[in-house]
């Protein structure tokens, strides 16, 4: 097991991509329940605000620092973590593993047509890749609906699930769902990935993510997450103060 390094209560493994790859590549094997979780620093803020989601994001098997600001705040507390994660590249090594071992994969979440068009673009690479069905994210997350999805899967047994519905509600669904999603060995809460591997929504250029400013990036095209984005400075000045005062959240 790789080591967890704790970042505002929220455990992350710290670990390489080339690390994780390995990881979920023997989870999708296992044909038991392996989650992966993708927080970064807004959704560490979310869980310093939340010990319920907290709880479901340590619930994991695997939890990746998705975000320069998560990386930021571990060398500020004095527990460097080896790099940042992005949840996108991590799914897109899982389809690479698809294409190689022949896993079988499910997409679960966008709007109506995005998982499909995601495939196909993803396609253009792995031509390969095991994908077995897809479903949008619209709808009841809960009851019946819910429950008629969850059959739908369990009865394609895929190896690799993707659930893209955005946080916290993914992780809340998985969490939830663990006894019924059955024989299926990893399953990975992945946001927005469906919309970037679509193209519907536009990845920041590589002089953005290279300089960590992929969220000033989202800010530039996205002017509405403003608020969202004030989560940001609140998470790094609360490490600095949990560092200062050596008490932690």
């Amino acid at each position: 097991m790789s080591e967890k390094i704790s970042v505002r209560g929220v455990n992350i493994d710290n670990i390489t991509i080339d690390e994780a790859e390995s990881i979920i590549a023997d989870f999708a094997l296992s044909k038991s329940f392996h989650a992966v979780f993708t927080p970064n620093a807004e959704i560490v803020q979310l869980c310093v605000e939340d010990d319920s989601i907290k709880d479901i994001i340590n619930s994991a098997d695997l939890v990746i620092p998705d975000g320069a600001g998560v990386v930021l705040a571990s060398k500020i507390l004095g527990k460097p973590l080896k790099a940042k994660l992005p949840g996108v590249d991590l799914g897109e090594r899982a389809i690479k593993l698809s294409q190689k071992n022949g896993y079988g994969v499910y997409f679960l979440g966008g709007k109506p047509g995005v998982a499909e068009l995601a495939a196909e673009k993803l396609r253009e690479r792995y031509p390969a890749f095991n994908l077995l069905g897809t479903h949008d994210g619209y709808f009841a997350k809960s009851g019946k609906e819910s429950d008629n999805v969850i059959d739908e899967i369990n009865k394609l047994s895929p190896d690799i699930l993707f659930v893209c519905f955005g946080v916290p509600a993914q992780e809340k669904w998985i969490y939830e769902n663990k006894e019924k999603l059955k024989n299926i060995g990893l399953i990975m809460g992945l946001g927005g990935s469906l919309d970037s591997y679509a193209g519907t929504v536009k990845r920041a250029p590589e002089i953005y993510i290279k300089l960590n400013l992929e969220w000033f990036y989202r800010l530039i095209k996205e002017p509405k997450r403003i608020k969202r984005m004030m989560k940001l400075p609140k998470f790094i000045f609360g490490t600095i103060l949990q560092k200062i005062t050596g008490k932690a959240d």
